[in-house]
C-alpha cells in the first residue's frame, strides 16, 4: 500500500483535510505524495504545498546552536548569563500563586544544555509575549525570561519551554554577532538549498499555505482556522523569528534538513556540523528523567531514531535502525475522526515497510 492509499480514508472520512507525506534515504526520496485538500473543496493538497511547521522549528535553532558549539565560540556546559548578561541573579519561585510569590537563589544558573533540553526552568512563554510567537524581538524576549522566577531547580526537572528554545536563538545573536534569521538563513537554509523555509512565506508561497483545521463545535466537520499563534498577515516583516516554533516549510525543505543530519553533519560533500554535535544534539541530555529529549530533538528511548512534531500535527522523524527521514504535513488543531491521533504511528509504521522493500 502506497502512503496516498494509506492516508485517503482519513481524508475521505473527514479526519483530515490533507496531507504531504515524504519517506527518503540520505541518497534519494523513496516516496512523496499528496493526498486530500490544501483547501477543503477549493485547493488540492499539493507536495510543494507549505506548512507551519511550528515546533519543528525547535532542531533547526539547535542545529545553528551547535554550529558556535563547533567553532569553540559557545559551551553547552556554560551558565547563559556568561553570554547573556541579563539572566545573572535570576531567581527561583519556592512558593507561588495568584497573590504571592516566595523566591530564592538557585542552587546553580541555567546552562546552554538547559534551555536546549528543556531543564531550566523557563517559562512556556511570558505575559509581554501575549500568546503570540512573534510579538518581541529576540532581545525582548530574552530579558522577560530572564525577568520571571523559574519554576523549578536547573537540571531537575523536565517541562517543554518555548522560552528556553528562543533564548537559544538569542544566544546564537548574542555570540556571533549577527541577527538570528541571518545566521539561519545564510549558515543553513542557503548550503541545504531550503527556499520554501522562512519566518515570512510571501505572496507565492501564502498560495500554496495549507488550511488550518479544527473540529467544529458539535464534531461533525471540520473548520478553518487562523493560525492563533501567529501576527497576520503573515507575510509582514513587522512579525519577529520565533527560533521555537516560527518556520514554515515544505516536505522536501525537511528532508533536505534531516538528510544533513542523517550523512552526519555533511551535505554535497561539504561539512555543516561535526559528527560529534550531530551525536550530542540527537543523544539523551535529559539524563534519569522521564522525558527523553536531546539538544532540540526528541529522543526515542530505545536509540530507534529521533524528531521534532509542531502544534497542528506536523512530523519529522529520523529512524536511525533504517536511515530514514519520515515527514508528515498535515495543518490541524485535532484531528475530525476519533482516529487521528493512530494516523501518524500507522503512517511510520508503512514508511519503513515500504523503504525496507
Amino acid at each position: 500500500m502506497t502512503n496516498a492509499a494509506f492516508l485517503q480514508p482519513y481524508v475521505d472520512n473527514g479526519t483530515i483535510a490533507g496531507a504531504v507525506t515524504l519517506v527518503a534515504s540520505v541518497d534519494a526520496v523513496i516516496s512523496h505524495d499528496a493526498v486530500g485538500w490544501a483547501t477543503i473543496g477549493v485547493a488540492p493538497m499539493r507536495r510543494d504545498s507549505m506548512f507551519w511547521i511550528a515546533s519543528i522549528t525547535k532542531p533547526i535553532t539547535a542545529t545553528c546552536l551547535m554550529m558556535l558549539v563547533d567553532a569553540g565560540r559557545i559551551r553547552i556546559e556554560d551558565p547563559v548569563e556568561a553570554y547573556l548578561p541579563e539572566f545573572s541573579g535570576q531567581m527561583l519561585a519556592v512558593e507561588q500563586d495568584a497573590e504571592h510569590a516566595i523566591l530564592r537563589k538557585p542552587a546553580r544558573p541555567i546552562t546552554v544544555r538547559d534551555v536546549l533540553a528543556h531543564t531550566s526552568g523557563l517559562p512556556f512563554n511570558t505575559r509581554p509575549e501575549a500568546g503570540k510567537i512573534d510579538r518581541l524581538t529576540l532581545r525582548e524576549a530574552a530579558i522577560s525570561y530572564a525577568l520571571s522566577p523559574l519554576g523549578f531547580e536547573p537540571g531537575t526537572r523536565y517541562a517543554y519551554s518555548n522560552g528556553g528554545t528562543n533564548t537559544a536563538g538569542r544566544l546564537i545573536e548574542a555570540v556571533s554577532g549577527i541577527a538570528y534569521w541571518d545566521f539561519l538563513r545564510t549558515r543553513l537554509l542557503e548550503p541545504l538549498g531550503m527556499r520554501d523555509t522562512t519566518f515570512w512565506p510571501d505572496a507565492a508561497q501564502l498560495g500554496r499555505l495549507a488550511t488550518a483545521y479544527q473540529p467544529n463545535a458539535d464534531r461533525t466537520a471540520l473548520a478553518a482556522l487562523a493560525i492563533e499563534q501567529c501576527s497576520y498577515p503573515l507575510d509582514a516583516r513587522s512579525r519577529h523569528p520565533s527560533p521555537a516554533g516560527g518556520l514554515f516549510s515544505t516536505a522536501e525543505d525537511l528532508w533536505r534538513f534531516a538528510r544533513m543530519v542523517l550523512a552526519g553533519g555533511m551535505v554535497a560533500g561539504a561539512r555543516l556540523l561535526t559528527e560529534s554535535a550531530v551525536r550530542q544534539m540527537t543523544s539523551r541530555q535529559t539524563g534519569a528523567l522521564e522525558n527523553c529529549y536531546g539538544l532540540g530533538w526528541a529522543v526515542d528511548p530505545a536509540g530507534q531514531g529521533f524528531g521534532h512534531g509542531g502544534a497542528y500535527s506536523t512530523d519529522l522523524w529520523i529512524d536511525t535502525v533504517r536511515g530514514r527521514a519520515l515527514v508528515y504535513l498535515v495543518q490541524h488543531n485535532g484531528y475530525g475522526g476519533s482516529d487521528g491521533a493512530a494516523i501518524l504511528p500507522a503512517f511510520r509504521k508503512l514508511a519503513t515497510a515500504i523503504s525496507a522493500r
